[in-house]
Order: C-alpha cells, then sequence, then structure tokens
C-alpha cells in the first residue's frame, strides 16, 4: 500500500520511490528472450560437454552481441551485429594485449570507452549501447597476460557472436514471414553535435577508466568490477536517471551477490553453472525494460559466473564482501561522473562550444 500521500513529506518520498519500485509495460517478444538465452548459454553447454568451461565463458560473452539486435530490415540488422561483433573482439583484444602494465591497460581502457561511447552515441545506439563493449574490455584484464593465447581467446569470443548472429538470421527469417520488422530510421548526427558527443564520451572515458586505475592502486582483488559498475551508472540519459540507477544498481547487488553466495555455497559444476547461465540470460532480458533494479538482481550472479569461474571452491563469503565493495566503490565514482556530466555548468560549457569552435 502507498504511503499517505497527504503528508508533504511522504508525498514528496513516494514520488522519488514510486519509479524505482514499478514495472515498465515494455516487453521484448518471447521469441527474443528464447534466442538471447540460447546465444549466451549454449556456448557454456558446450565448455561443459568438453571440459573446457573456464574457456567458454568467452564464447558466452561474445554471444551477448545479441542484445544489440534490433527490430530493424534484416540487413541493416545483420550489419549491426557484425559491427558490434567486430567492437566487441577489438575492445577485448586491447584488454588481453594490455593487461601486463597498469598504467598502458588504464590508457587502453580511456580509448576503448571513449570509442564505444562515441560511436554508440552518434549512431544512437539503444540500450545497452557501450555497456558491454566496456564489460568485455573490462572481463579481459581478468585474464592473466599470456601473447601466445590471444589471438585464441578473441577467436573464442569471436565464434560466440558469430552463433549469437547465426541465431538472430535465423529469427529474422522467422519474424519476415509474418512481416513484423520495421523501417530503418536514420541516426546520424549532424556536425556540430559530433564535438557535444566527444566531450560527453571524454568524461565518461575518464572516470570510467579512472575507476579502474583508482581499483589497481587500492590493489582490489579484481578491479574490473570497479569500472563496469561505473559504466552502469553513467549509461543514464538523465541525473534523476543515474541516480535512481545508483540506487537499483546498489540494492540489486547487495541481493544478487546473497543470489551468488548461495549459488557458490553449493560448489557447483560446469553442467550446472551452464544451466544457470541459461536460465538467468532469460530472466534478465525479460526484466531489463521492465525494471532495471529487479534485472540488476540477476545481471549480479551472472557477472560473478563469467569472471569468477575459477575460483568455485573459494570461500563464498569472502567473494560476496569484497564483490560488494568494488561495486559500491565503482556507483560512487558513476554518480559523481553523471553529476557533473548533468550539471548545469558543464552543459553551458558545452553548447559554447559547439556553438563557437
Amino acid at each position: 500500500m502507498p504511503p499517505d500521500t497527504q503528508s508533504p513529506s511522504n508525498s514528496k518520498l513516494w514520488i522519488r520511490i514510486k519509479p524505482l519500485l514499478s514495472l515498465s509495460d515494455h516487453k521484448r517478444p518471447l521469441g527474443y528472450l528464447i534466442i538471447s538465452a540460447l546465444a549466451v548459454g549454449l556456448p557454456a553447454f558446450m565448455g561443459a560437454w568438453f571440459d573446457q568451461f573456464a574457456a567458454s565463458m568467452l564464447g558466452c560473452m561474445g554471444g551477448m552481441v545479441i542484445l544489440y539486435m534490433q527490430q530493424t530490415e534484416i540487413a541493416h540488422r545483420m550489419m549491426t551485429l557484425a559491427t558490434c561483433s567486430f567492437g566487441f573482439a577489438l575492445s577485448f583484444a586491447l584488454g588481453v594485449l594490455s593487461s601486463f602494465d597498469p598504467y598502458l591497460s588504464a590508457a587502453t581502457l580511456t580509448l576503448t570507452v571513449f570509442l564505444a561511447t562515441a560511436v554508440c552515441r552518434f549512431y544512437s545506439v539503444p540500450p545497452p549501447a557501450s555497456f558491454f563493449f566496456i564489460v568485455a574490455a573490462c572481463l579481459a584484464r581478468t585474464l592473466p597476460f599470456d601473447l601466445t593465447l590471444t589471438a585464441e581467446r578473441t577467436g573464442i569470443l569471436l565464434f560466440g557472436s558469430m552463433w549469437a548472429c547465426l541465431l538472430a538470421l535465423g529469427y529474422s527469417f522467422i519474424q519476415s514471414l509474418f512481416n513484423k520488422q520495421t523501417k530503418v530510421k536514420s541516426a546520424l548526427h549532424e556536425a556540430p553535435q559530433v564535438l557535444a558527443i566527444s566531450i560527453e564520451s571524454a568524461v565518461i572515458s575518464l572516470f570510467v577508466s579512472g575507476g579502474y586505475f583508482l581499483a589497481l592502486l587500492l590493489e582490489m582483488d579484481n578491479p574490473y568490477w570497479v569500472p563496469i559498475s561505473t559504466a552502469a551508472i553513467m549509461q543514464g540519459a538523465t541525473f534523476r536517471a543515474i541516480w535512481q540507477r545508483n540506487v537499483h544498481r546498489i540494492a540489486g547487488t547487495v541481493i544478487g551477490m546473497g543470489i551468488a553466495w548461495v549459488i557458490y555455497s553449493f560448489s557447483p559444476g560446469p553442467w550446472a553453472l551452464a544451466a544457470l547461465i541459461l536460465l538467468l540470460i532469460f530472466i534478465i532480458e525479460t526484466l531489463i525494460t521492465r525494471n532495471y533494479g529487479l534485472a540488476v538482481i540477476f545481471i549480479t550472479p551472472i557477472t560473478v559466473i563469467f569472471a569468477e569461474t575459477t575460483i568455485a571452491s573459494s570461500d563464498p563469503t569472502q567473494l560476496l564482501i569484497s564483490r560488494f565493495f568494488d561495486i559500491i566503490l565503482g556507483c560512487l565514482i558513476g554518480y559523481l561522473g553523471g553529476w557533473i556530466l548533468h550539471h548545469p555548468r558543464f552543459s553551458q560549457l558545452v553548447s559554447r562550444l559547439v556553438n563557437n569552435p
């Protein structure tokens, strides 16, 4: 039951809380939910079958490209997925190649975030926009540096993307039989907006990579959680949206880490983890357009599975505590970056630079 709205203080509080709890009416087609789960989940089953589960997580990461499929004509849809697959591979490869040095790694992450954000904003790529390019880049930095394995690791990720593209193509042909495709809309920006997009992308890249570098300086176990959380928070289109994402991210992470703790307390094997990945992706894609906070609850354990596969025997309580503090730090950095990005003075500065080049 909503609080007594006759009280002014209760009314204002409820106005702020209500968007955090409400469910959007935007639902995704069942077919899309199924192919999303298959694109990300089946590489995990293959890894379990061939006793290469850790390596198969790269294929699962590549399968995430399916989340960029738009309801457009088949040619445009497949070109988008192919381009995103290349972007995934490039983001991942830069991370793998530069992970041996913290300064170089932070620099290449800055470049990756800037390019991914600028390109996605220029072409008005809808959510998740640049987020999973950043996730791929960050997870690449968790792997032990081995130059000889760079091509193999990147290839596995690309195979995952190719599998996702194949599923998308089949789904698109089925859709075409029922005439459910929409026309492509131009998303190009005029030249003056390019400068504004570049400035905003630079700010986002500095905060995301800055969070990663800070985590390195603090010698956190796996500093990739910080930039991922920072990027997730700064995805908000407005400062209010960023505030809501911050609350959703922290609250969802607390619950999601509890789920991750339960999962790892049972020391699950590869087959059980593969089944969980399939199920979690289906749930996430069902909820992500309806309530971000609910989706984060399930995003957290699947991210843990992707990155922590090799430490399934570790103390789950320690895993919960360390990851929680990493994510809190990333959320705070993202909130600060969002405050600057959406501050009126920053907007005025960008307007002056755009109008007076």
